[in-house]
């Protein structure tokens, strides 16, 4: 079992000093489900790319953006969980920031309890 608070610190420190600004790790993967830690430095920017049929996005520290092509999807703070747009988005820390990024990879025939 996976200790986000932990997982949080130990990525956030490994932002700071990579070139790149950031970390991340696969920490569930069962089925479609895929949870993954993701850790940016400030200023730091996943690129613009594809949302899969289905992903929330829980920031565990600081505070993101997430960005579509003309115009933000919203800021969310620590302790925040928001459902992802569908559309191409990018995301972008406003502080040093670390997020569980929750993914379906494959549409399921299921109710949805969000």
């Amino acid at each position: 079992m996976a200790n986000l608070r932990e997982l949080a610190e130990s990525h956030l420190s490994t932002a700071r000093t990579d070139k790149r600004g950031r970390s991340a790790e696969l920490v569930a993967n069962d089925g479609p489900l895929r949870q993954t830690i993701i850790a940016l430095r400030e200023g730091i920017r996943l690129a613009e790319h594809n949302s899969p049929p289905a992903a929330s996005l829980q920031v565990l520290t600081g505070r993101v953006r997430v960005e579509l092509e003309t115009e933000s999807q919203g800021e969310f703070d620590e302790g925040e969980l928001w459902i992802l747009t569908h559309e191409r988005h990018s995301v972008l820390a406003l502080a040093d920031s670390v997020f569980l990024l929750t993914t379906v990879t494959s549409q399921q025939d299921q109710e949805s309890f969000s």
